[in-house]
């Protein structure tokens, strides 16, 4: 599955004003899906602009990243409804949050959390990365008593919806570090990171296991830190903007 997922972190600086508008209006008015192909296609114009003659070319993931962040600022809240049925049922509107299930009631002692103030993640069965929810579309519980909901996520049309685990699968979304946070982490610590390889890059859970501390400097900090991933073991020294960390 070829996702990619941008949080809530500064926009890049390196855009011109002209760019930003541009995108800006993008934002607005284009009705095309907002996928890899997009991104690359604005980011190509962009750097073969007369106006960004001597300066570093932009890539996609630049863009990407910009319009992610603008999007979240754009996201519907979602809200717990106290309706149930005996069928999966859509949500009437964006904001609410309908307990449809599949036994005849909750387990005894379940309760459904009051979402309307919180913003969420969930791992996908399909690739084990975690993405942003945009919204909550149906609830269940199976019959082995675990509760499902099925998911929309953010960027993704109806086509990627998935059912997934409300105890494994989804929390409240990680929060990007700043800068001036790298002191609070710890090896051992369990972070959210931004893995990037040639043809996809994904949010995936990943222990530190080393830390290289190093002076900042006016571009912010300069530490290494070394993690790997829970997913497949594998590990790399990453810096300090591709973590994000649990929400206390």
């Amino acid at each position: 599955m070829d996702r990619l997922r941008r949080r809530q972190r500064p926009v890049f600086s390196g855009f011109t004003t002209a760019e930003i508008e541009k995108m800006e209006r993008l934002l607005k008015e284009s009705d095309q899906q907002l996928d890899k192909e997009f991104f690359q296609k604005v980011a190509r114009r962009f750097s073969s602009s007369a106006a960004r003659a001597g300066k570093p070319v932009v890539k996609w993931t630049e863009v990407q990243s910009w319009f992610r962040t603008r999007q979240q600022d754009c996201l519907s809240k979602v809200a717990s409804s106290t309706d149930a049925s005996n069928h999966d049922s859509p949500l009437p509107n964006s904001n609410s949050f309908n307990k449809t299930k599949e036994s005849s009631r909750i387990p005894e002692g379940e309760t459904i959390p009051d979402l309307s103030e919180l913003k969420f993640e969930a791992r996908s069965s399909k690739d084990g990365a975690w993405y942003d929810v945009d919204m909550f579309l149906s609830h269940r519980i199976l019959a082995s008593g675990d509760a499902e909901v099925r998911v929309r996520f953010v960027g993704f049309g109806a086509e990627e919806d998935e059912w997934v685990n409300v105890k494994n699968a989804v929390r409240e979304r990680s929060i990007p570090l700043e800068h001036s946070e790298c002191h609070k982490l710890k090896v051992g610590d369990l972070v959210c990171c931004f893995q990037e390889r040639r043809d996809q890059a994904q949010y995936f859970d990943a222990h530190i296991v080393g830390i290289q501390r190093k002076t900042h400097d006016i571009r912010g900090c300069r530490c290494l830190f070394l993690v790997r991933y829970d997913h497949d073991n594998t590990e790399e020294r990453v810096r300090l903007r591709r973590l994000c960390c649990r929400p206390a």
